[in-house]
């Protein structure tokens, strides 16, 4: 199946010189929605208060918002403008090859109408420009990207989910694709680092869960202690480690992703714990989590024989502008604001 989003994406040029991310989401969300007609924006716009938004769905599924296939071709253009405000080229490559994979899928199931490519959503949240909060997301099967903008200055970036199904592309066209390489090269790497320094508590179960274990909850909170604390790393496992957390940081335009960092560094790098489970060579399945005390990144590759990778990236707090959202309303309250 022709993936008509890859070429588009990779090929729009950077938002204006100076503009910030938040800047240009208003922008490129005040131009989507200006090429809508009446019923195309009503399928794409809801109030930001609307149960949706939190609605995070990773899996095939009937979904809300605009789908890609209901698009003109400016329309199209129009909403990857959007994602392209937030995405940096690592993450508009990761996302075009994900969307290429559900076109993979559709020829290898003979199932075109199941594996759509064309059934990716743009939903917009309250007033683009909005000074309290708006917000955004862009969703469909494997590719689960969630914005909040409060208050006019900062942005939440999570839930964040990337997938690939196959984990390598085997035969075919894209033979040799492995869209979450890094995902998996770099913790690999690092277990078998910490494994070779005889730190074996890395491992924390001989078989891996068959899962992420936050699967698509709307809200997490911090799993059990597995594995190394920072701490406990030598400065070359602690840069094996960030680079790790960089990777998924790094899907993400600069601004983005340093706001990001500074909030990781904050909260104590030596307070991040890694741990593995399951197997630590290629083919094997495996599943991993890096755990900060505000954050999660976890992965999973067990589906489908090993070759079916999930990798998701959770706030505690900040999911959904969540944190921002309670410090906005609260201070709008101490300052005597209606409510």
């Amino acid at each position: 199946m022709k993936n008509p989003f890859f070429a588009l994406l990779l090929a729009l040029p950077a938002f204006a010189d100076g503009a910030t991310s938040i800047d240009a989401m208003k922008s490129a969300a005040d131009s989507f929605l200006g090429s809508l007609d009446a019923e195309k924006r009503a399928k794409a716009s809801f109030p930001f208060e609307s149960d949706q938004r939190e609605n995070f769905k990773f899996t095939p599924q009937n979904r809300s918002g605009l789908p890609i296939k209901e698009m003109t071709e400016a329309q199209h253009i129009a909403a990857m403008k959007l994602l392209d405000t937030v995405l940096s080229d690592k993450g508009k490559l990761k996302a075009a090859q994900i969307i290429t994979l559900e076109g993979v899928l559709a020829e290898m199931e003979k199932n075109p109408t199941y594996r759509d490519n064309g059934k990716y959503y743009v939903s917009i949240f309250g007033t683009p420009g909005d000074a309290k909060a708006w917000g955004w997301k862009f969703e469909g099967h494997h590719l689960a990207l969630n914005y909040t903008v409060i208050n006019g200055k900062e942005v939440a970036v999570t839930p964040s989910f990337f997938a690939a199904n196959p984990g390598e592309v085997r035969e075919g066209p894209h033979k040799g694709m492995r869209v979450l390489a890094a995902e998996e090269d770099l913790a690999m790497a690092l277990a078998n680092l910490l494994l070779e320094a005889g730190k074996k508590e890395v491992i924390f179960s001989e078989k891996a869960p068959s899962e992420i274990l936050t699967a698509e909850n709307r809200k997490v909170t911090a799993l059990e202690p597995v594995g190394l604390l920072a701490s406990e790393m030598s400065p070359e496992q602690k840069k094996a480690l960030l680079a790790l957390i960089n990777e998924y940081i790094g899907r993400h335009r600069k601004e983005l992703a340093d706001a990001d960092m500074q909030k990781i560094e904050k909260a104590g790098i030596d307070k991040i714990r890694f741990g593995w489970a399951g197997g630590t060579k290629r083919g094997e399945a495996w599943y991993y989590r890096v755990q900060g005390p505000t954050f999660l990144m976890e992965a999973a590759n067990t589906q489908n024989n090993a070759n079916h990778i999930h990798a998701t990236w959770r706030d505690f707090e900040g999911d959904f502008g969540h944190d921002k959202l309670s410090e906005h309303y609260h201070q709008h309250e101490l300052d005597g604001g209606d409510h």
